[in-house]
């Protein structure tokens, strides 16, 4: 009888499962449906979390977030997050029960080493958050994030395949989302204005939907010469390049546009080994210069009464419109509201997380514009380096561009010793999709959103991973 049960007890099983399911649903309750597929799932992330991770990076785009579902608010992306939580938690059990879970050489990178201070700095800050329990769900956010696309995506590098393989499932996702937008958006002729919300319900909005094609702009232009790639996989590549160019282009998201300019300047240094100490000086000088000329600069910025519209030579001239360009008003206001609560709280901040709730009674009445609500209700700082300064204080901010700093010498550094080939030209898209989200950065903020933290995290791990790589011979 024993025999016969080790024998028969997968078709007993599922036996037992239809009739119990059957009786259950006959009373109009219908959760046990959900059980084969939990069983999947658990049985792939514990035998084959590579295919996983793989897989969540594929479904990255096109995930979409409850909140915009008007489903009680709740700011999970489906079904990103929930696999995200549960690998974190397969993560933490085996790094607490084995310890020796990543190479200890990633613990020891200067790149981890800031990550970590910057994990705890937040976990220091929800303390005397102003908003405790939206300061903890801020930090277990970015923590599932941190621990699958960053600590868990070491070791998916491991095999220099996967980085590839990274790069085309994120463009395999994000490719039917632009196919998708760019044909819902000739449906109203590629006007200005639908161009904010033709892309949902997988973005929320024109600018997020932007800055993550800038990311992936620089390895699709790598793709097309990558050394070991088929003529077929370098034609796809030549594809995917073009419809990333006219999502990009239609999208009409400026922040995304100055980015890619600011990473072509960026390769034009590398590609000519533009010193250091040279950089600086130019950098001070400019700096130097616009300072002392700053009147002058924001009194021709607010004669320009350029709006954004469906004309593009106009729309790029709309970016130094501080005067009647709606959006541009508001970010300033967004950003000397992070400044006055800054100012109220300077050492930890308001909390993680806690901007967007707290904010409204920062604004001054000569920053209000016609957008600008009375409850603050509108979204965050638009600014990944002043949103950590009013919800963390300085140590938040600081901390943040040494995180910049430390990958910006890492990559560049890395750059410079490699010898020509693929692993190099990785290093320049990941990095460069980097620096877009950087520069972008000064403008806007979706690091708290699977969209961006994915590659954001995914790309630095790469990073580190071919840092720790002997050089080939």
């Amino acid at each position: 009888m024993v025999r016969a049960l080790k024998s028969w007890w997968v078709p007993l099983a599922c036996i037992a499962f239809i009739l119990v399911n059957a009786a259950l649903m006959t009373r109009e309750i219908y959760w046990l449906n959900v059980l084969p597929a939990a069983l999947l799932i658990g049985w792939a992330v514990i035998a084959a979390t590579d295919k996983v991770l793989l897989f969540l990076v594929f479904a990255t785009p096109l995930s979409i977030n409850l909140e915009q579902l008007d489903l009680g608010g709740i700011g999970v992306a489906i079904p990103t997050e929930p696999l995200m939580v549960v690998l974190t938690l397969l993560f933490l059990l085996k790094l607490a029960l084995e310890g020796h879970v990543l190479d200890p050489r990633i613990w020891r990178h200067p790149v981890t080493i800031v990550l970590l201070l910057q994990l705890l700095w937040m976990a220091v800050c929800v303390v005397p958050s102003s908003m405790v329990l939206v300061s903890v769900k801020y930090l277990a956010a970015r923590l599932w994030f941190v621990c699958t696309m960053y600590f868990m995506a070491t070791r998916l590098f491991a095999s220099p395949r996967n980085m590839h393989r990274f790069f085309w499932c994120y463009l395999a996702g994000l490719a039917i989302v632009v196919g998708y937008t760019l044909i819902h958006h000739a449906q109203y002729h590629f006007e200005e204005d639908p161009a904010h919300w033709v892309m949902s319900p997988f973005f929320k909005d024109h600018t997020s939907y932007g800055a993550i094609l800038a990311f992936f702009l620089p390895f699709t232009v790598a793709a097309v010469s990558m050394p070991g790639y088929s003529r077929t996989r370098r034609g796809v590549a030549g594809f995917v390049l073009l419809v990333l160019l006219m999502g990009i282009l239609f999208s009409y998201t400026r922040a995304a546009w100055v980015g890619l300019a600011g990473a072509i300047g960026v390769y034009a240094i590398m590609r000519l080994r533009i010193p250091a100490w040279a950089i600086g000086v130019v950098a001070l000088g400019a700096g130097v210069v616009a300072y002392a000329n700053m009147e002058r600069i924001t009194i021709a910025m607010e004669r320009n009464r350029t709006d954004s519209n469906d004309d593009l030579a106009k729309h790029v001239s709309s970016i130094g419109n501080i005067r009647s360009d709606a959006s541009n008003l508001e970010r300033i206001n967004r950003w000397n509201s992070a400044v006055r609560m800054f100012e109220a709280r300077p050492l930890t901040g308001w909390g993680p997380g806690t901007y967007m709730f707290q904010y409204a009674p920062f604004q001054a009445a000569r920053d209000r514009t016609v957008i600008s609500t009375n409850f603050g209700l509108n979204g965050n700082s638009h600014s990944e380096y002043l949103g950590p300064l009013a919800e963390q204080g300085l140590p938040g901010m600081l901390i943040v561009i040494l995180l910049v700093c430390t990958v910006t010498w890492t990559a560049i550094r890395l750059w410079s010793r490699l010898p020509p080939g693929a692993d190099r030209m990785l290093v320049g898209a990941a990095f460069l999709g980097l620096v877009t989200y950087y520069i972008h950065g000064f403008l806007n903020n979706y690091l708290d959103l699977d969209k961006a933290s994915v590659p954001f995290w995914g790309f630095t791990a790469m990073l580190v991973v071919l840092d720790l790589a002997p050089l080939p011979e």
